[in-house]
């Protein structure tokens, strides 16, 4: 969990081993291919001096990796085609999007994680920090975590169909203009997501005079934000402006 500046707590759900290490089999296996691809192109296309021509491949086998790491994570917001797979990402260890240093950092390190051979250091690092950093991670400050899949979700506003159970009881609104009724809409959308003392200030200085006005009763054991969406919903729907 982290404090942003805003003083709004974000948290991330860091990436488990098992999801790490598919992306990163998909990512070797789409390597594989495209360095074959390119040596099959290499041979086809430039018929060079064979000790050459391997030198160049050796020089290729290390160096299309690292790019593809760093080029993707760096440039396409910590993700590579298998991290985006497995719908995971770096970030900075803040929570913020991943630096080009960071990205670069932290594959660089890449050599060092692997020994002494499949990844044992890097995984030991994994399992004894608390982060799931390895040690290219611990150096650039960096962590992998899953990325946030809100759940869409669609509501209907209460005020905005059909009948409110309570319209009876608001009466016929008569002389009711539009602005008051553009005052309540904005009240009772914005009415549940207010601090309480903001609350009862609106329904003061909103609800109560406007209620007074076009003589909508109070009820004492009814809320005013509920007569307030009756009043909405009554007065949009003869009006057209639902």
């Amino acid at each position: 969990m982290i404090l942003s500046p805003e003083k709004t707590i974000l948290s991330f759900r860091l990436a488990g081993i098992g999801a790490r290490t598919v992306a990163h089999v998909v990512d070797i296996i789409l390597l594989t291919v495209l360095l074959l691809v390119l040596a099959l192109l290499g041979q086809w296309l430039i018929p060079i001096d064979p000790s050459l021509y391997q030198g160049i491949a050796i020089f290729g086998v290390f160096a299309i990796p690292l790019l593809y790491f760093i080029l993707l994570e760096g440039l396409w917001n910590g993700q590579t085609l298998g991290k985006k797979m497995c719908k995971v990402r770096v970030r900075m260890i803040d929570g913020t999007p991943v630096t080009f240093a960071a990205a670069l950092g932290r594959n660089l390190l890449r050599p060092a994680d692997m020994l002494p051979g499949v990844y044992l250091v890097g995984l030991f690092a994994m399992f004894t920090n608390p982060r799931a950093q390895r040690i290219g991670d611990l150096v650039a400050g960096t962590i992998v975590c899953y990325e946030f899949q809100p759940e869409p979700s669609f509501a209907i506003t209460p005020h905005s169909v059909g009948v409110h159970p309570l319209e009876h009881l608001v009466g016929d609104l008569r002389g009711m203009t539009v602005d008051e009724y553009n005052a309540l809409r904005l009240f009772a959308d914005r009415f549940p997501q207010l601090p309480l003392p903001v609350q009862d200030n609106l329904v003061a200085t909103v609800w109560k005079p406007i209620a007074d006005r076009r003589s909508v009763p109070q009820a004492a054991n009814i809320h005013a934000i509920y007569l307030a969406e009756a009043v909405v919903m009554k007065y949009g729907r003869q009006h057209g402006l639902l």
